[in-house]
């Protein structure tokens, strides 16, 4: 079975998913990128836990879609941290995953050693993982690499975390999700989604922030035409 033919299939521990073989035209191999759930194993993709196998085209990313419990960091995603800890030159985060994370107060945007975010026990913050490895503890950085922006990563202010499923974070992170396309129809809002089983919402009405927490917890197992009427009749009986 080809990677191409695994798409959207159910996958076990220890299956093995070949790469691509190279083209006529294009003599290497493709070079993929995987997420969690998948690891290279001599020339195959190996499966390490079970679960829906999901490919993204931009990066021709792969990985396998489940509802684990625990995060395991994975180099790139975005995740929802808490602080707990403040040292000199960083911040101890917990995401959610077995070790803490470490967030270095320099990996903000302009940030210097005289002018850097001061962040307090307790504060949210909006991250991208910027090393995950099993032996050491993974690092965040609240900016973009490639443009050194923060293109939306930093500390989230006032609204409301709550967890969901890893599965649902994965939706929401569409830019076309049902949900917050049929959200963000009837009144504007703000919403920061970590791949570590967190999300945060705030909008300028106290009321709405209830009903977007609702709604997004609801739609999970919710088909689109589903989600529409549930969000019409959410919005109806404010």
């Amino acid at each position: 079975m080809s990677i191409e033919e695994a798409q959207l299939k159910i996958v076990l521990p220890g299956d093995i998913i070949p790469a691509d073989e190279p083209s006529e035209e294009n003599e290497e191999k493709p070079i993929i990128r995987l997420g969690p759930g998948l690891i290279h194993a001599q020339d195959s993709v190996v499966s390490v836990s079970a679960g829906i196998l999901q490919h993204h085209n931009v990066g021709n990313r792969w990985w396998v879609d489940n509802n684990k419990r625990r995060y395991v960091p994975a180099l790139g995603e975005p995740v929802i941290g808490i602080i707990t800890g403040k040292h000199a030159e960083s911040y101890r985060v917990d995401i959610g995953s077995a070790q803490p994370a470490m967030l270095p107060a320099l990996a903000f945007e302009g940030a210097t050693k005289r002018n850097r975010p001061n962040l307090n026990v307790g504060s949210l913050v909006y991250a991208r993982v910027s090393l995950a490895n099993k032996d050491m503890e993974p690092e965040l950085e609240c900016v973009n690499p490639t443009s050194g922006k923060s293109e939306g990563y930093g500390e989230l202010k006032d609204g409301f975390m709550f967890k969901c499923s890893l599965g649902l974070c994965r939706k929401l992170l569409n830019p076309k999700s049902p949900v917050l396309v049929a959200l963000g129809s009837h009144f504007p809002f703000e919403t920061a989604v970590g791949m570590n089983g967190r999300v945060w919402v705030n909008s300028t009405d106290t009321q709405h922030i209830i009903l977007l927490t609702n709604a997004i917890k609801n739609s999970e197992y919710l088909n689109e035409k589903q989600i529409k009427e549930m969000v019409k009749e959410l919005v109806h009986r404010l």
